[in-house]
């Protein structure tokens, strides 16, 4: 049984939010509520609600800025008689749509971008990319970073643990980052197909929609924006990951007598290492700016 009637959601760890607003939710009996206390629109919370639990909820502003928002959350008495009203088609063909293309809803902050260093951003020669439309852009990380990281992965953990099985004993580094690296790009690979197959195709799908009403468009972005915050947190992790390759390998520096093995193998961990900082820089610098002016766009007309 709940028994706090405002939930200040400020104060909870991000990751823990939502899984924290459901707990309470799943507690309630059939005519109860709760109040939710939060720093911004929780919309997205709403669509995940109704996508993961069903039309059997009642949702209700009670505040709605511009410092705080607060909702009721109340979970209605009888389902059956509640489902035809309580919500309309439309919201739950959008709860529908976003479950199935595995966009996340959850609030987190971080900025990878931030943790790239000015030197480093100078060096990247990116000419032109800038200035392509979302749809090119999108298919542009797709096709070229991405790329890259799938057909470079194998290749890098091979080399990884060869070259820690016969110079292991000699440099204990090679055998962290044999130990490391798998690890690394399973949780990249993960990372990369959430891009590619959620979205990437949201947004250009967005960015293409000719006959959806300005509503539509503002409601899209609030979900892919809620997403963009999750991969700018797990960009933070990647770019953590990065620096301790580059610091267990004394930035990439080999020792004298280096094999072609170990040679390649550190020359492919560098090239992985600056890949991986361009897609960020292109992603957090360029895409997801031009997401939040369609925002402002939709909102014009």
């Amino acid at each position: 049984m709940v028994t706090a009637e405002i939930l200040d959601v400020t104060r909870i760890e991000p990751k823990l939010k939502h899984p924290t607003i459901f707990k309470h939710f799943d507690e309630l009996e059939a005519g109860e509520s709760f109040i939710i206390d939060n720093d911004h629109d929780p919309k997205p919370l709403y669509y995940q609600l109704l996508g993961e639990r069903g039309n059997i909820f009642k949702w209700e502003y009670l505040q709605q800025g511009p410092l705080r928002w607060q909702v009721k959350i109340a979970k209605n008495k009888n389902e059956e008689q509640e489902n035809a009203v309580s919500v309309s088609e439309k919201d739950l063909r959008k709860a529908t749509v976003f479950k199935a293309k595995g966009i996340d809803y959850s609030c987190n902050t971080g900025k990878a971008s931030e943790k790239i260093s000015e030197g480093e951003k100078k060096h990247i020669a990116l000419p032109g990319i800038d200035k392509l439309q979302l749809n090119f852009l999108s298919d542009y990380i797709t096709n070229t970073y991405h790329a890259y990281i799938k057909s470079n992965a194998e290749v890098i953990t091979g080399l990884a643990e060869k070259v820690a099985e016969r110079h292991g004993s000699q440099y204990p580094q090679l055998n962290r980052l044999a130990q490391s690296i798998p690890y690394f790009f399973k949780s990249l690979q993960v990372h990369i197909d959430k891009e590619d197959n959620a979205v990437l195709p949201a947004i250009k799908q967005i960015a293409s929609a000719e006959n959806s009403s300005v509503e539509d468009e503002i409601t899209d972005l609030d979900i892919v924006k809620q997403s963009l915050l999750l991969l700018q947190k797990e960009h933070v992790i990647i770019t953590e990951d990065l620096e301790y390759f580059r610091r267990l390998t004394n930035n990439y520096t080999l020792p004298d007598g280096a094999c072609n093995s170990f040679t390649y193998f550190y020359q492919k961990l560098e090239e992985l290492h600056s890949t991986l900082v361009h897609c960020m820089h292109v992603e957090e610098d360029m895409l997801f700016p031009k997401v939040s002016a369609l925002e402002a766009e939709a909102a014009e007309v």
